[in-house]
């Protein structure tokens, strides 16, 4: 299995543009040290010649073209893009399907509450409609193995996760199962399994054994502390109200990563998260619990 990261940061990108906290203004002037992230995504394929993206970023153009391989098609139009798997319909997560209108149709893998959002309050799919068809949702159930058939060594299956619903949702705050999973991926040939969960507000008994049984995980880093926005204000929520898990704290994501024996790599992070900061406590912290930090252009074999 190969694992492509495309863009590891958190709604907004690092540095996002409006913003002045202390790593994007320290990013930009040069004062700390750091890597520029766009928003969150990844590629995956069973041999490099047919790729599945999990979601779709609004960075999505300037992360095609930073690893062209997925451009690729040997015709005068097309792409090595065979799918795309959607974990939730955050506007982080999604809006970048109106880049990808050209390619379409284009089978897109979703829950049905993720497919009920982007079918009324962000109605991507009746929107896309025009360009060829649009957008052909392939359902998903939880629990639920399935496959692609242009990367048939992989089996996927949805895990539902606690986290939130978009704020643009009638289920803001009152998520149900479904509207944000966890991605199991089986590489069938090695038996090597990867868990991919950019949305995660809390860990209970079962995700946590979904967790112990991967060889490599990406989970959840947005924030460091459950507090982080409300103490620099920048928002009243704090990050599990937001549907984050923080890295720190009693019961926090490094408590948990504690007792997992995978390679464990934090993705979707926040530009308030001292991570970012290269030189930082809590950036050495990590290094000293086994725990890497995501970056654009990663790439991971299992």
């Amino acid at each position: 299995m190969r694992i492509q990261i495309l863009g590891s940061a958190a709604g907004g990108g690092f540095p996002q543009w409006n913003c002045h906290c202390r790593n994007c203004d320290g990013l930009r002037g040069g004062s700390i040290r750091a890597t520029q992230r766009t928003q969150s995504s990844i590629a995956l394929s069973d041999n490099g010649q047919r790729w599945i993206l999990c979601n779709a970023s609004p960075d999505i153009r300037a992360q095609l073209a930073a690893f062209p391989v997925l451009t690729q098609a040997g015709k005068l139009r097309g792409s090595r893009i065979a799918a795309v798997i959607l974990l939730d319909a955050q506007i982080d997560h999604c809006t970048g399907l109106l880049s990808l209108r050209e390619g379409c149709p284009l089978p897109v893998c979703c829950t049905a509450p993720v497919h009920q959002d982007l079918s009324s309050g962000f109605p991507l799919f009746p929107m896309l409609k025009p360009w060829n068809g649009g957008l052909q949702h392939c359902p998903i159930e939880l629990e639920q193995p399935f496959q692609i058939a242009a990367c048939a060594d992989l089996r996927f299956t949805a895990i539902a996760l606690a986290s939130n619903a978009p704020p643009y949702s009638p289920r803001r705050d009152h998520p149900l199962p479904g509207d944000n999973i966890g991605l199991w991926v089986e590489d069938i040939p090695s038996g090597k399994c990867l868990f991919y969960a950019p949305g995660l507000g809390q860990i209970d008994q079962s995700v946590f054994n979904w967790m112990q049984k991967a060889d490599c995980l990406l989970v959840d880093g947005t924030f460091w502390r459950d507090d982080e926005m409300q103490i620099q204000g920048l928002s009243p929520a704090s990050g599990r109200q937001m549907g984050h898990l923080p890295q720190s704290g009693e019961g926090g994501m490094l408590d948990w990563l504690e007792w997992v024996d995978g390679r464990k790599v934090l993705i979707h992070i926040n530009n308030t998260n001292p991570i970012l900061h290269e030189d930082s406590v809590e950036h050495f912290e990590l290094k000293e619990r086994g725990v890497e930090v995501a970056y654009d252009g990663m790439s991971i074999e299992l």
